[in-house]
């Protein structure tokens, strides 16, 4: 296995990583420990969570998912696995957290709170690669990074990464580790699939020339690209999580939903089988290694309900895709582009 460096970090990671949002939820615990046990034996030793796992978040679930990692992981030597965890962004952001009443945000007191509370569920007196859930559109940057600075020098946290983040928030981040000193933010952990390419347009750019690596999640566009909404006539009446958001009452589910899942995505996921099948691999092999295959990507995480799932995603993780079918993933998004808006 060729194992990656993530920033400008000694973490050497797999190009996959597991993650474990479905744990607690959609995966009960001795199916979320069988998961990761068989992601281990296949070399992976990369493992992200969140304080606010699992999902869709829950004010009584937010937690068990790390409590399972931090009990699975008193299983296998400590120092061979690289632990990403996150602190859950903002209350001003896109929804309010269920947790800490609703008013969390990316400040000292916050960040202080959410890392003690991290560490104790998980088991574990540090964690390899911190991340900001998503940006703090308040609190200045200055404060929130004076603090995650502090949890890397106290050596409760080895690195720090951000996630859901723009060109601009990370930018300013960088330049303002830069003059004052701070640990900087070393990864990026944003929505990236042939489904959803703006990281191309310019944080890809971003990324390479400050040596800042993206770890893509929904590589499947949330499941959408391994094809199980286009096998049924009503994409609401297949097994997943987006058929269940479609009938939500919840308004946000609704929309997430209908951007994942809509005519152009399901138009385009089915030009994508094609391919996959004309090569002879999985639709979701296909889509995972497409997604990390990009210079700038440190490792791609993928989930999963049962353990298998794990193996069209597993089989993606030496395998390099050809030029002549990087061609025809780039012509499907041509012909269809931006599904996701």
């Amino acid at each position: 296995m060729q194992y990656r460096y993530i920033g400008k970090t000694g973490l050497r990671v797999s190009p996959i990583c597991m993650g474990t949002m479905t744990f607690g939820t959609q995966c009960d615990k001795k199916e979320a420990f069988r998961i990761m046990d068989k992601a281990y034996d296949h070399g992976v030793n990369f493992y992200d969570t969140a304080e606010l796992y699992p999902v869709p978040p829950d004010g009584k679930l937010a937690g068990i998912t790390e409590e399972w990692v931090g009990e699975w992981m008193k299983t296998k030597p400590r120092d061979s696995i690289i632990l990403a965890s996150k602190i859950a962004g903002a209350a001003n952001g896109w929804f309010v957290p269920p947790i800490r009443h609703g008013l969390t945000a990316i400040d000292r007191f916050h960040i202080e709170r959410a890392i003690e509370g991290s560490l104790k569920r998980l088991k574990t007196d540090y964690i390899d690669l911190y991340q900001m859930h998503w940006p703090d559109t308040i609190v200045p940057i200055e404060e929130s990074l004076e603090a995650f600075d502090r949890l890397v020098k106290s050596g409760k946290v080895r690195y720090m990464g951000t996630s859901n983040d723009t060109a601009y928030g990370t930018s300013k981040a960088l330049m303002t580790s830069h003059y004052k000193n701070y640990a900087r933010f070393e990864s990026i952990q944003n929505n990236f699939s042939m489904l959803n390419r703006r990281f191309l347009d310019e944080l890809s750019t971003l990324c390479k020339e400050e040596q800042v690596s993206l770890l893509p999640y929904s590589p499947l566009a949330g499941g959408v690209l391994s094809g199980k909404y286009n096998q049924v006539a009503q994409p609401e009446d297949a097994k997943g999580r987006f058929a269940d958001y479609l009938k939500s009452s919840n308004k946000r589910q609704r929309l997430m939903a209908q951007r994942f899942m809509n005519d152009k995505t399901l138009k385009s996921t089915q030009k994508y089988i094609q391919i996959a099948t004309d090569i002879g691999i999985d639709p979701v092999t296909l889509a995972t290694a497409w997604s990390k295959q990009f210079d700038f990507v440190a490792s791609t995480i993928i989930g999963a309900t049962c353990t298998e799932q794990l193996d069209a995603s597993l089989a993606a993780m030496d395998l390099k895709l050809s030029d002549e079918t990087l061609k025809a993933c780039d012509k499907v998004h041509e012909e269809i582009l931006y599904p996701m808006g």
